[in-house]
């Protein structure tokens, strides 16, 4: 048994009211009593006592599913009730009240009660989640209309868009499903993965949260398995994550606004997961197909940011050898915005005399010197320079300059004769100096071929407006000089030798994705 002194100085009256005090705490508790020992000392003698139950803290509401948003002005979004409505009212649960959407054009098509998400009781006590649509322009899951006052099943990594199927705000992640436990450990530490973007041969393309700050991040998950498969298939085993290894070495050291930039790499045992700039717009191959063909301007606003990129590459003895629309992606969707060049797993590092013998690339896009040059010839920069003429002439008319639908002259043949026409339906309304720029571009001969240089000094490029407002989106809270005109232009006079198909009446070919060819030749 414990023993606590206390020594009283007071009179008596005091000592007898603080035993008075001591006694009445003993009896409250149950758990100590008084005796004395002596004059002035009391003795307070303690017993064991049981212990009172703790109050349980109240557990806080764990979210049963997640909104991440996608479009600047709208924010991420925790969903804990079963019912939440979304617009422009202010008594709806998630008001679209910011005032970055307030100045956006499209803010009042956004309707005053504009969609709702429920989460309701199915069979076996498990939770069904649905997105209604109560909107007068539409609210869209995963680009489909869901119609008005209609329902459609909200699943994990669904992407929902209001007023148009371009126009996404919103990925819902199922807190219920924990999908992120077959991701490696040191990647899920650091972020939250969600929907897919695009996908190949050896992995795909995600979209991702970092966890931190919720910034977007895209993600290239490199299969290791799949890749080794095929190479090895292809007799290049012993290099069989060459590639891969080349791409993340070349993305740490590129710094350019319009070049994906490289934010992480986790080399796990079975895979490589590449962390980049998550860039929405989509491809620029996407665009063209939709609008079959784009206005000259928007194409020579993109056009310049292409060549800047590619001339930054070229500085830096990088050559891309993979150029096409598919590998140019848009910030936004915007018809005025910033490109980013990626896909760099072909791309080689290449000294002033070093030779290219690689026949890689994708077909449509390839130069004439790399089908003939193959495995006993060599190729330079220049094969950039061919692809950008290929991208212009596809941005400007909508359909590729060669093509396997034409019968009469095989794929290889057009290309290294430089055989392409300008039908008149598709090109009336293009400037002659856009041609021209094309022309020179699609030149068969690597010599006389503009370089990116060249193509930037070239009477078509000279628009002072336009590079104002790349400079606006490529820098836009900085002050740069672009590169400045020279007075040594290209003439446009000369006539080539191919414009004599121009006004053929011949079907056109169409314009479709093209898959990668790469197959090494020689040394």
């Amino acid at each position: 048994m414990s023993k606590e002194s206390v020594t009283s100085t007071s009179q008596s009256q005091s000592q007898s009211q603080s035993q008075s005090q001591n006694a009445s705490s003993s009896s409250a508790t149950g758990s100590s009593s008084l005796s004395s020992a002596g004059s002035g000392t009391v003795i307070l003698d303690s017993i064991p006592s049981q212990d009172l139950a703790t109050i349980p803290e109240a557990e806080e509401p764990k979210p049963w599913g997640r909104l991440w948003a996608l479009e600047k002005g709208f924010w991420n979004f925790d969903c804990l009730n079963n019912e939440y409505w979304f617009g422009r009212d202010k008594s709806c649960h998630y008001c679209f009240d910011h005032p970055v959407l307030k100045r956006k054009e499209h803010f009042r098509s956004y309707s005053k009660k504009h969609c709702r998400i429920i989460r309701e009781k199915g069979p076996g006590n498990t939770f069904v989640v649905f997105i209604e649509d109560h909107s007068s322009n539409g609210t869209f899951l995963n680009g489909q209309i869901i119609g008005k006052d209609r329902r459609l099943p909200l699943y994990n990594n669904a992407e929902i868009a209001i007023n148009h199927e371009l126009h996404k705000v919103f990925v819902f992640s199922d807190l219920t499903t924990d999908d992120q436990l077959n991701l490696p450990k040191g990647f899920r530490d650091k972020y939250i993965i969600s929907k897919t973007l695009g996908s190949g041969v050896c992995g795909e393309v995600k979209l991702a949260f970092e966890k931190a700050n919720c910034k977007k991040v895209a993600v290239k998950i490199v299969h290791k398995p799949k890749f080794a498969q095929l190479v090895s298939e292809r007799g290049d085993a012993a290099s069989k994550f060459s590639n891969v290894a080349t791409e993340i070495e070349i993305l740490k050291k590129l710094d350019h606004p319009c070049i994906i930039k490289i934010e992480e790499v986790f080399d796990f045992e079975d895979s490589f997961y590449i962390v980049l700039d998550l860039v929405e717009g989509g491809e620029l191959f996407d665009r063209v197909m939709r609008s079959k063909g784009l206005k000259e301007e928007t194409a020579k606003l993109l056009f310049y940011q292409m060549l800047l990129a590619v001339q930054y590459l070229h500085d830096n003895n990088i050559t891309h050898r993979d150029l096409k629309p598919e590998n140019v992606l848009l910030a936004n969707n915007e018809e005025n915005c910033l490109i980013k060049i990626t896909d760099f797993g072909l791309s080689k590092i290449v000294g002033e005399t070093s030779l290219m013998k690689t026949l890689c690339g994708t077909l449509t896009y390839l130069a004439p010197e790399v089908l003939l040059g193959a495995g006993a010839g060599w190729y330079s920069k220049a094969v950039d320079c061919w692809s950008l003429g290929v991208i212009l002439f596809i941005c400007l008319a909508g359909y590729p300059p060669f093509s396997d639908e034409i019968t009469d002259m095989t794929l290889r043949d057009q290309i290294i004769k430089g055989h392409y026409r300008f039908f008149p339906d598709y090109w009336a309304h293009i400037s002659e100096t856009a041609k021209d720029l094309v022309k020179r571009l699609l030149n068969v001969d690597p010599e006389k071929r503009l370089s990116t240089k060249d193509a930037l000094n070239h009477p078509w490029m000279q628009d002072e407006d336009m590079k104002k407002k790349v400079k606006q989106l490529m820098y836009p809270q900085t002050e740069l000089m672009l590169p400045p005109s020279t007075s040594d232009q290209p003439s446009t006079s000369r006539k080539r030798p191919h414009e004599e198909d121009c006004t053929s009446s011949a079907k056109r070919p169409t314009l479709s994705s093209n898959k990668t060819v790469a197959q090494e030749q020689g040394n």
